[in-house]
């Protein structure tokens, strides 16, 4: 919806507990009425180590910021992590689940990613599993952070992104306005399997998503067409009217969609 010429996303209300992480950004989204249903976002139970789930970003970024043609193989160097995780002793069977997915998608035997959107039903794509930023609500107060995709054409994020282009927005539950100034900015690193694209950019509040709060931040990229790997990480400054700033950085977080 819109208020006083802003775009506005309704989110839930953000509960401490890992449980209670499938709360999700997409849920939020004040999809247009034209837009196809807003999807379930994938739970993380009970026990399921976020960090062991965040432990494969760095093989992504590394991939994304590399020179190398991917056809030569970067994406296996992924494959390879995801595998080596997947054989690790004791592992609950929801994480099995996600990185089985993550497996599919790489290799391109199917599955992992939402279909290509069709005129006037964008696809949210959310990402495999939300995040935890420490301290960012307030002293011992953390925020959970969730991270969407939606693949043009699509009206969400604003200005939209266009057909070839992915918009990226994240939001941290439970904490005030976006601060004026970003230290350590949260980014958004992608590498696109099948065109070789890859770039790394800040999510930003250009989009006045949220001005009132939680912070909400959101950046457009020109992916081009294919499979789209992502990687959302860094640092979050936010600000309440009268207070100090609160700065806190969030884990990785990782998506996978296909760009039309």
């Amino acid at each position: 919806m819109t208020k006083d010429g802003e775009t506005v996303l309704r989110t839930r209300g953000m509960r401490r507990a890992v449980t209670a992480l499938a709360v999700a950004a997409a849920a939020a989204m004040a999809v247009p009425a034209q837009a196809s249903a807003q999807p379930t976002p994938p739970p993380v139970p009970e026990g399921i180590p976020v960090e062991m789930l965040a432990s494969f970003a760095p093989a992504i970024i590394g991939a994304a910021a590399g020179t190398e043609d991917i056809a030569a193989g970067p994406q296996d160097a992924i494959l390879d992590q995801a595998r080596n995780l997947l054989e690790a002793p004791g592992i609950p069977p929801e994480l099995k689940s996600t990185l089985e997915r993550v497996i599919t998608f790489l290799d391109g035997s199917g599955g992992g990613g939402p279909e290509i959107p069709q005129e006037n039903a964008p696809v949210i794509a959310q990402f495999l599993y939300p995040t935890i930023g420490k301290g960012c609500i307030g002293e011992g107060a953390d925020s959970v952070g969730t991270a969407l995709a939606v693949p043009g054409p699509a009206q969400l994020p604003p200005p939209g992104p266009k057909a070839g282009q992915a918009g990226f927005v994240f939001t941290a539950l439970g904490t005030s306005s976006v601060a004026a100034e970003q230290p350590n900015p949260l980014t958004v690193t992608w590498i696109n399997l099948d065109n070789q694209r890859r770039a790394t950019q800040n999510l930003t509040n250009e989009a006045k998503i949220n001005p009132d709060g939680p912070a909400t931040l959101s950046a457009i990229a020109d992916t081009g067409p294919g499979r789209v790997l992502a990687v959302v990480s860094g640092g979050l400054t936010t600000q309440k009217e009268g207070a100090a700033p609160i700065t806190c950085s969030f884990l990785p977080t990782v998506g996978m969609f296909q760009v039309a």
